[in-house]
């Protein structure tokens, strides 16, 4: 019989978030530190843009893939020790990084700098454990907020890079993590239904808890978050250099810009979650690809002669995008990347309420490989095509590519519906309830045979 708990008072509840939402900021930050010291890194090594873009994806990867095994010990071993000793662990790699003297090293390092990006599944399951569901879209929106931990790096790293150079910028980096570690476990308390996840219900084995992994509509779910969360983890890391290469700008400057993408791609993910309970996820989503598509058209349109042959002359002119448009531009995407980042979460529990660790866990984990492999291939893009807006071009056909395949599966399933002459209007995508994952469908009919109106 399930034991009942006791719920925790607002304070312990504020104290919960407040902590987890300042650990995971600062893990962010340590997270794409890349995107300023590797620019240093790279001039003083000669390395391409291939290889600094490798140097950037590289944390990516082992903060993406490591979010499988950090959520399995945090519903073990509880959210306050996991990401205690996650924070100290990176840490210590931050700063074993500094004696790194070759390209090799650097990439060896970087694998373990980027454990901070696991912080977010331990994050995410210890702070829904304090809020009861009505409350927990809130809190978890006001969590992921501590992804402008990135903007934290774009404005402040770059002033201890020219002060102190970038070795010292990342001893700096790792003993503040070090002592926020310390602090999280000293501070934080272990979360009211620990135990109960310690010793509660049967573990369903391995293969069950995968199983929605065979459905389609999973995978198409990752791709809207590799767009809206990888792509966004990405530009956070290339724009600085990407604003030094087309404007010439110096580096502080250029990681103040670049913090007017991420600030309003972090913050206005609470937006997000809100306007999705408000208006739907799935008229967030169609918002979200729309206008990053036109943005992102815009942004990869490069510095172009034009030559019009008139009847007695030649009409030269050219076009061009100045800083002041791009930044505009950028600021956009960055807004409607966020909206985006909150939609594609909203429709995981509607869909799969039996899996919502599964399928999260997994559409996480696409998300970052996103921010894995989009910046290494703007690296490779630029050395091939020689044009730097060519990172957008990619960006657009991805953006492009989902708008299609969202609108295409919405269709199909409103289909379905006019020919039952019944709409679904209060779920995410308007799909009819018998199209959802057939545990789903299960658990729907046992309610309604238990409905005296039946």
């Amino acid at each position: 019989m399930a034991t009942v708990m006791n719920m925790p008072t607002r304070t312990q509840q504020h104290r919960a978030l407040g902590l987890s939402t300042l650990a995971f900021t600062l893990c962010f930050a340590v997270w794409t530190i890349f995107s300023i010291i590797g620019i240093r890194i790279a001039e003083d090594l000669g390395l391409s843009d291939t290889q600094l873009g490798l140097l950037m994806a590289t944390p990516i990867l082992t903060g993406s893939i490591s979010r499988l095994f950090l959520g399995i010990w945090t519903d073990r071993y509880g959210g306050r020790w996991v990401l205690g000793i996650l924070m100290l662990t990176t840490a210590t790699c931050v700063y074993l990084l500094t004696y790194a003297t070759t390209y090799l090293l650097l990439l060896v390092g970087a694998l373990g700098v980027g454990l901070a990006g696991g912080a977010f599944i331990v994050g995410v399951a210890y702070t829904a454990a304090w809020f009861e569901p009505a409350r927990q879209g809130t809190a978890l929106g006001i969590f992921g907020a501590g992804n402008v931990g990135s903007a934290v790096t774009n404005f402040g790293a770059p002033f201890l890079l020219v002060a102190f150079g970038w070795e010292t910028t990342a001893q700096i980096y790792a003993s503040v993590l070090a002592v926020m570690g310390i602090v999280f476990m000293l501070l934080a308390k272990e979360d009211p239904i620990s135990a109960d996840r310690k010793k509660g219900e049967q573990q369903r084995s391995f293969m069950e808890q995968m199983e929605p992994l065979r459905d389609l509509r999973v995978w198409r779910f990752a791709l809207y978050y590799f767009f809206v969360f990888g792509a966004f983890v990405a530009l956070a890391l290339w724009l600085p250099h990407y604003l030094i290469g087309v404007y010439g700008l110096d580096i502080t400057t250029a990681g103040m810009i670049a913090a007017l993408y991420t600030i309003p791609a972090s913050l206005f993910r609470i937006l997000g979650g809100w306007m999705s309970d408000r208006f739907g996820a799935r008229r967030v989503m169609y918002w979200t690809f729309i206008a990053s598509v036109i943005c992102t058209f815009l942004l990869s349109y490069p510095p172009t002669n034009y030559v019009v042959h008139g009847i007695d002359s030649e009409i030269r002119f050219t076009l061009e995008m100045s800083l002041p448009v791009f930044i505009v531009l950028i600021f956009t995407l960055g807004f409607f990347m966020s909206l985006g980042k909150a939609a594609v979460y909203k429709h995981i529990p509607v869909y799969y309420p039996l899996h919502v660790g599964a399928v999260g866990g997994v559409v996480g984990m696409i998300g970052g490989l996103g921010g894995f492999i989009l910046p290494l291939t703007f690296g490779v893009l630029n050395d091939v095509t020689g044009i730097w807006q060519s990172c957008f071009m990619l960006m657009f056909i991805i953006a492009a590519a989902a708008l299609i395949w969202m609108h295409y599966a919405i269709r199909s399933a409103e289909r379905v519906e006019w020919a039952a002459n019944k709409e679904q209007t209060d779920l995410p995508e308007l799909a009819s309830p018998h199209l959802f994952y057939p545990l789903n469908r299960q658990s729907d009919q046992l309610k309604d045979t238990k409905s005296p109106l039946r």
